[in-house]
């Protein structure tokens, strides 16, 4: 038995189904998600079961599960459609809600100080030009409502130095930062690996795979801790091949921990 913690569009519970799981526990607090998979779970005749909900919660769902896997963020699903507000490669409403509810990102954009919007952005996002990012949002808020994708993208570039090539585009620690506090994904992730030692047996497998060093700060820092009675499978963490990034560019930051 699994828990695929962070189920998006299905991957890893056909992987581990493919590869021999009976039984997938599928948890996604995205009601998208649900609404896609209905098209094809039935093929696996009853081994995946869905859940609509966090995996901070995941004791709430199952117990005595071999295994539990969660791959942290946005998902490509999401990302690719415009709608969702989570990119700023495509103009969408400024949304980044995982769940379609509670406050948007242009409602946070419009509800910080300055100073706060500044500490989200530097703390989520290790955004060094913080500051000078919160102060043009402020600025432009005052003109209009920040309300869509590529109005944000284009107010933190205009702080920022064009990019070189082979790096990343300018906005994308804020659109990270944003989305971390709409989603409070770090406070989820603490509960999460908590959870994950609650219903897994002894001798089970944590497998995390995380994008950004925050995320990755806080899975190293519960490895470490003794008090969670967990060890490390492997001394280093795993990273995608060159081949893999070739095929898969949204993989390059990839660090899986078991």
């Amino acid at each position: 038995t699994w828990v695929d913690g962070t189920f998006g569009a299905g991957g890893y519970s056909r992987g581990l189904l493919e590869a021999g799981a009976d039984r997938v526990i599928g948890i996604d607090r995205d009601p998208l998600a649900h609404r896609m998979a209905a098209e094809w779970i039935g093929s696996y005749g009853g081994r995946l079961e869905l859940v609509e909900g966090n995996f901070a919660d995941m004791d709430q769902y199952v117990s005595g599960a071999d295994g539990v896997v969660l791959d942290l963020g946005v998902s490509s699903m999401q990302l690719d459609i415009a709608e969702r507000g989570f990119s700023f490669q495509k103009d969408g409403p400024l949304d980044m809600r995982m769940e379609q509810a509670g406050e948007s990102a242009a409602e946070l954009v419009k509800r910080l100080d300055e100073t706060t919007l500044a500490d989200v952005l530097y703390t989520y996002g290790e955004e060094r030009a913080s500051r000078r990012i919160a102060r043009a949002i402020v600025k432009a808020r005052e003109q209009a409502p920040i309300e869509t994708t590529a109005r944000l993208s284009a107010i933190v570039e205009a702080c920022l130095p064009r990019p070189k090539p082979g790096q990343s585009h300018p906005a994308t620690r804020s659109f990270q930062a944003l989305r971390i506090a709409v989603n409070d994904e770090i406070e989820r992730l603490k509960r999460g690996l908590e959870q994950a030692m609650r219903v897994l047996k002894e001798g089970g497998r944590l497998v995390t795979i995380a994008y950004h060093s925050l995320e990755d700060r806080e899975i190293k820092r519960f490895i470490a801790s003794p008090e969670n009675n967990v060890r490390a499978v492997h001394k280093r963490v795993i990273k995608p091949s060159k081949a893999e990034v070739a095929r898969n560019r949204r993989s390059r930051s990839a660090k899986i921990r078991v």
